[in-house]
């Protein structure tokens, strides 16, 4: 069932890799927009592969950074969709689920 089914799991921000109060009463670790992680599994994604680095401490990527039109274009290549041909205008402008960018990651389809 796994080679039908596409499983993602992530969030919208990595977090920040120190405990502070950021301005705030309560100490926490906070959005960190420099790295995060996605997991994805079945569905096309070669199983047991890492893709991209962060450095020693989490806190920025140091190799194969991925830009969230990146993933998308990943996503929807992973359920036969050509992100490219997503298009349609509107008011003189060229639309799509990418937003214009986006590459399809190679290095985590099977």
């Amino acid at each position: 069932m796994l080679e039908d089914t596409l499983v993602i799991w992530g969030g919208e921000f990595g977090r920040s890799v120190t405990r502070d109060r950021n301005g705030n009463d309560n100490p926490g670790r906070d959005h960190n927009n420099k790295a995060g992680c996605v997991w994805l599994a079945g569905g096309g994604v070669k199983g047991g592969t890492v893709y991209g680095m962060t450095d020693q401490f989490g806190e920025a990527v140091v190799k194969d950074k991925v830009h969230v039109h990146d993933l998308h274009a990943t996503i929807l290549r992973l359920l036969g969709f050509d992100h490219t041909k997503l298009t349609y205008r509107y008011n003189g402008r060229d639309f799509r689920l990418t937003d214009n960018f986006g590459e399809v990651v190679t290095g985590v389809l099977a």
